[in-house]
């Protein structure tokens, strides 16, 4: 890294935090594979991760890089609870994903569709009678499974009272205190309902929680499993994610040690709110629990297409953003192909850097005590202290 302070570039989560990533200003490569280079990127990993603890509004930060599928260097710093109690926690915790979920989701809709059990330009309407026999959805016999992947459906947020003005996500509108009502996905995708609409179906991309909420429901109607099963089946036991899970019923919690997120009340008091209502999570705002390994194994097999044909894939690659996914290139630096997934929720930000040829991975949690969208992160300096170490 050295003195080089190169321009940053800022990428924006569906809630509105803002994530610096670091474009480099000249070549750079990555540390020999040898004793002291692994043990030197261990230390420039467990260097950032202090780095980005001291970043304002984060109690605690558990961060994985991977090469081809081996760690590279895993860091903890900061505090489990706030205020500096409960110990570090532990670098291979678990921890919420958030709208990360939303790529696994699509990509066993995806894959479903390959078997051949609906298209992508099957209609809502007739795949969820229930939408329009309980006129849930407004013009659910023209939204298509396509524009439900590609947040281009139209169909208003359950999440947020209105959306931000670039069409990204608001704060939540609902109670996010209570931590023990069950709410069932088509309850949440009511609360919709009565809101306008974002554009006609497949106009314009509007991120919107309620599509893939629905693209959960229409997994559960086609093959008779729960939501759960299909992601364990299907993705989490063939690529070795042994830590990852489904939350949904309230007030399920993560297992094992693992940081606690807070969130200001009306008197703008930090909240513990650990126990996040799993039913708000699920398929839509992203319940996925995992690990820096788990889900660096996730996004390796995703981007090397060893999940979908690449006609399918291109549905979830070729189009606007899901929560964060952005890239930066530098100038002939070995992090210059990086790109960003993303989500967040009350209490934490989950962040998974990778490389276009799916053998880089750098996945990240933070827990919070402020809102999200007052955090800013520099996450490009963690890459290049994992991956770039010389630059």
């Amino acid at each position: 890294m050295g003195n080089i302070r190169p321009p940053l570039s800022r990428a924006v989560l569906a809630a509105g935090v803002t994530v610096l990533v670091v474009a480099h200003a000249g070549p750079a490569t990555a540390a020999p594979a040898t004793r002291d280079g692994n043990n030197a990127r261990q230390a420039n990993v467990q260097k950032a991760m202090e780095e980005l603890a001291g970043v304002r509004g984060v109690v605690g930060v558990v961060g994985g890089a991977y090469l081809d599928g081996k760690p590279v260097g895993l860091g903890s710093a900061g505090s489990r609870l706030l205020d500096g109690k409960g110990g570090r926690i532990p670098a291979n915790a678990r921890f919420p994903i958030w709208s990360q979920t939303k790529q696994m989701v699509a990509t066993v809709v995806l894959q479903l569709v390959q078997e051949g059990r609906f298209g992508v330009d099957d209609k809502l309407g007739d795949l969820l009678p229930e939408v329009v026999e309980k006129d849930l959805v407004t013009r659910a016999d023209e939204v298509t499974v396509r524009q439900l992947i590609q947040h281009t459906s139209g169909i208003p947020d359950w999440w947020s009272g209105k959306p931000n003005p670039d069409g990204s996500e608001g704060d939540p509108s609902f109670d996010v205190f209570d931590f023990t009502t069950h709410y069932r996905p088509l309850d949440l995708v009511q609360w919709s309902r009565e809101r306008p609409r974002t554009g006609e179906p497949g106009e314009k991309w509007s991120y919107s929680n309620t599509n893939h909420t629905l693209l959960g429901l229409i997994v559960e109607r086609a093959t008779g499993h729960d939501l759960g099963t299909e992601l364990r089946e299907r993705l989490f036991e063939p690529l070795g994610m042994t830590k990852s899970y489904l939350r949904v019923q309230p007030p399920e919690g993560i297992k094992g040690p693992h940081g606690h997120g807070y969130y200001p009340d009306a008197d703008g008091r930090p909240r513990d709110v650990d126990r996040f209502n799993a039913s708000f999570t699920g398929a839509g705002a992203g319940g996925v629990v995992s690990t820096a390994h788990d889900v660096s194994a996730y996004t390796r097999a995703f981007t090397r297409g060893e999940l979908l044909p690449p006609e399918l894939q291109r549905i979830l690659t070729d189009r606007p953003p899901n929560g964060l996914h952005t890239r930066d290139r530098g100038r002939g630096s070995c992090a210059d192909d990086f790109s960003i997934a993303g989500g967040l929720a009350p209490g934490s930000i989950a962040l998974t850097s990778y490389s276009g040829d799916g053998r880089r991975q750098f996945a990240m949690s933070f827990t919070l005590s402020v809102k999200p969208s007052a955090v800013q992160l520099d996450v490009g300096k963690a890459v290049e202290a994992a991956f770039c170490p010389s630059s």
